[in-house]
C-alpha cells in the first residue's frame, strides 16, 4: 500500500502552561527531509520518544527487534580494505542517521549513535559544541536548513529560567545540550507533543555550567550567513538581543584584574576536573573569536553603542595579554628560568611572581629550537606549561595568535609529530598527568588516567580545527597528513570518541563508538582540503585598529620599563 506524503503547515508552537514548555499537538505531518543523499520515510513518533517504524525522537536506535524464529545463518564475510571514498560515503550515511528531529524539521545532531550502547547517558542529546562541526559540515554541503533551525531553537533555550539548589547563572547562559521528548500535553495521555528539554549544567557530571556553549554559539552564526549569504537570521532582534546577552555575561565586571575570562574546572571541551580552573587558553581563544564575529554582527544602534566600546577595549587589552604573557618559546623559556621574584614594582618582570622552579623537567628537553605555542593557563604564581591543541589551534583561526605565532605554533606541530599526532591525531593535551599530580589534580579520576580521555587522549574531532589553521596559513600539507594518518583505520574503528596510549593504539577504553562529531570532524577536515577559500567562513582577519593599539602598547610597555630602570636606585624585594 503506498502511504502518501503530506507537507506540513508552517511551524506553530504552543506554550503548554503544565510542563511551562514550547511544544504542539502529535498528529501532524512531519516535514519531508531536506538533507543531502537518498530519502528515507520517517515515521510517526510514538509517546516516550520512539518512532513507529525506526529511530527515537533523538536519533538513537531504539531496542532491536526479536529475531525471526528460523533465521538462516549468514556466512562470515571478510572484511574489506575501505577506499577514501567508501569511508566518505559511510560518513555521510552515519551523519544523517545522528540528526534529530523536532516537529518535522531537522535541530541538530546527537553525541553518538552506537546501536548496541545501552546505556547512553545523555550521549542521545544534541550539545552545542559538539553540533559546530555537524554544522559547518552541513554548511559546507550546502544544507543550511538544519543550523538556521538549530541556531534559532537554541535562542529561545538562552532565555528559559535556571536554577540549582535555589540559585540563579546571569541571563544569556547557553544550555550544554538538549533532548527532543514526547510528552502527554496538559496530563492528557491521548495527546502529546514534542518539547526541547535543556541541560544548562545542572544534570551534568560535576554540575558545571558551559561557558563555551555561547561563545560556540555566535562562531556558528556568523559561520552560517558567511556561507549560506542568508543574513537576515542574525538581523532578527530576538538574534541580536540573543548575542548582546551572551556579550554582557562575558563582559561582565568582576574581581578580576585581567582580561581573560575566568571560570571555572570542566567548563569547556575538557568538562572533568582536570586543573584548567582560572584562565584557560581554550577559553579565551574561544572568547576572542566570539567578540570578533559578533562585533561583526551587531547591527549598529543607539544602545549598541557602550557594549561595543567595552567590547573593542576588551579585545585590545585580551590580544595584548595572550600574546604576551601565554607565548612559550625556547628563548622566553630561558627567560623565565632566570626570573627573579617577589618584585614589588610598576615595571616588574615576572609581573605573575612566577617561581622558575615550576618549570616541568619534561619542557627543557621537549621544547624544540624552533617553534613555540601558547601556556595552558596564566594566574598569579602559576603557569600551566601544558600544551592544549584546540586553545592553540583556534588562537591560528581567530588571529589571537600573531602570523609569527601562528607558524611557529605549526612548526612544532610537526616536530613534535610523534607526540602530538602519531596513531590518530590529536593529543586534547601533552603530557598527560601521572603518578601523585594525577591523584591530587583529577582526584584520582578513573576516567582520566594517564594518556587517556581528557588527560593526553587522542580526539579525531580535532581534525577540522587543525585542518582550518593549516590552510590559514597556508600549510595544507600538514593537516592532509594528518588526515591520512586518521584514514588508515577510524572507518575500521567504527569512528571512536577518543583514543588511549601515548601513540593513540587503542581504542578509549571507555570511548563512544559512532561518536558524532569524530564523524563530523573528518568530514569537515577533508571539505575544506578540497575547497581550502571555504575555510574561510571560520576565519578571523587580523584586525587593523586592534594591531595599532598593541604595537602603541608594546611600545608604551618597553618606554616604562627602560624609564623605571634609571628612575631606581635600588629594586624594593619584599
Amino acid at each position: 500500500m503506498e502511504i502518501a506524503r503530506v507537507v506540513a503547515p508552517p511551524l506553530r508552537l504552543a506554550w503548554c502552561p503544565a510542563s511551562r514548555r514550547w511544544g504542539r499537538r502529535k498528529g501532524r505531518p512531519p516535514c519531508p527531509s531536506s538533507l543531502p543523499g537518498p530519502r528515507h520515510d520517517h515515521a510517526v513518533k510514538r509517546p516516550g520518544g520512539e518512532a513507529a517504524g525506526g529511530r527515537s525522537v533523538n536519533g538513537a536506535a531504539p531496542a532491536p527487534a526479536p529475531a525471526p524464529a528460523e533465521a538462516p545463518a549468514k556466512a562470515p564475510q571478510r572484511r574489506q580494505r575501505r577506499g577514501p571514498h567508501d569511508v566518505e560515503d559511510e560518513a555521510w550515511g552515519l551523519l544523517r542517521e545522528s540528526v534529530v528531529r523536532y516537529c518535522g524539521s531537522p535541530v541538530g545532531t546527537i553525541a553518538a549513535c552506537d546501536p548496541n550502547d545501552a546505556s547512553p547517558l545523555n550521549y542521545d542529546q544534541v550539545f552545542i559544541r559538539d553540533f559546530v562541526p555537524s554544522g559547518i559540515a552541513f554548511l559546507l554541503k550546502g544544507d543550511y536548513e538544519i543550523v538556521r533551525n538549530f541556531i534559532l531553537h537554541t535562542l529561545q533555550l538562552q532565555s528559559w529560567e535556571k536554577t540549582m539548589d535555589c540559585h540563579s547563572p546571569g541571563q544569556g547562559l547557553m544550555p550544554a545540550s538538549f533532548k527532543v521528548r514526547v510528552v502527554p500535553l496538559d496530563g492528557d495521555d491521548d495527546v502529546t507533543e514534542e518539547v526541547l528539554d535543556p541541560d544548562f549544567g545542572e544534570a551534568a557530571i560535576g554540575r558545571v555550567a558551559p561557558v563555551d556553549s555561547g561563545l560556540w554559539w555566535i562562531i556558528l552564526l556568523r559561520a552560517y550567513g558567511k556561507c549560506s549569504g542568508d543574513l537576515s537570521v542574525q538581523e532578527r532582534i530576538d538574534v541580536q538581543t540573543g548575542i548582546k546577552m551572551i556579550l554582557k555575561l562575558c563582559l561582565a565586571d568582576g574581581f578580576d584584574m585581567f582580561p581573560t575570562l575566568l571560570v571555572t574546572d570542566g567548563s569547556c571541551m575538557i568538562d572533568r576536573r582536570m586543573g584548567i580552573h582560572g584562565h584557560p587558553l581554550e577559553i579565551q581563544a574561544l572568547f576572542y573569536s566570539a567578540l570578533l564575529c559578533a562585533r561583526e554582527m551587531l547591527t549598529p544602534e543607539d544602545g549598541s553603542a557602550d557594549l561595543i566600546r567595552a567590547l573593542n577595549s576588551r579585545l585590545i587589552a585580551l590580544s595584548f595579554h595572550i600574546r604576551e604573557y601565554y607565548w612559550l618559546d625556547k628563548r622566553k623559556l630561558n627567560e623565565i628560568y632566570r626570573y627573579k621574584t617577589e618584585e614589588y614594582s610598576y615595571d616588574a618582570v615576572n609581573k605573575f611572581n612566577i617561581y622558575p622552579d615550576q618549570i616541568p623537567p619534561w619542557l627543557v628537553e621537549w621544547i624544540p629550537p624552533k617553534g613555540g605555542y601558547f601556556i595552558g593557563n596564566l594566574q598569579p604564581a602559576h603557569m600551566d606549561f601544558r600544551f592544549f591543541s584546540l586553545g592553540n589551534l583556534w588562537s591560528i583561526v581567530s588571529s589571537l595568535a600573531t602570523s609569527h605565532q601562528s607558524d611557529a605554533i605549526l612548526d612544532l606541530v610537526e616536530a613534535k609529530w610523534s607526540d602530538l599526532v602519531a596513531d590518530m591525531p590529536m593529543k586534547i593535551c601533552y603530557p598527560a598527568l601521572e603518578d601523585q599530580e594525577w591523584k591530587f589534580i583529577t582526584g584520582s579520576d578513573p576516567k582520566n588516567t594517564p594518556w587517556s580521555y581528557h588527560n593526553g587522549g587522542s580526539w579525531p574531532t580535532l581534525l577540522w580545527q587543525l585542518t582550518v589553521a593549516c590552510i590559514k596559513v597556508d600549510r595544507s600539507e600538514i593537516a592532509a597528513k594528518a588526515v591520512e594518518v586518521a584514514e588508515r583505520r577510524i572507518a575500521n574503528d567504527k569512528w571512536p570518541e577518543y583514543y588511549d596510549t601515548k601513540r593513540a593504539r587503542f581504542i578509549g577504553k571507555q570511548s563512544r563508538l559512532f561518536q558524532t562529531w569524530t564523524i563530523a570532524g573528518f568530514l569537515v577536515a577533508k571539505q575544506l582540503l578540497e575547497n581550502p577559500d571555504k575555510s574561510r567562513i571560520l576565519w578571523n582577519n587580523e584586525d587593523e585598529e586592534i594591531l595599532n593599539a598593541m604595537n602603541r602598547m608594546t611600545d608604551a610597555s618597553n618606554l616604562k620599563r627602560r624609564r623605571g630602570r634609571k628612575g631606581l636606585k635600588k629594586t624594593y624585594i619584599v
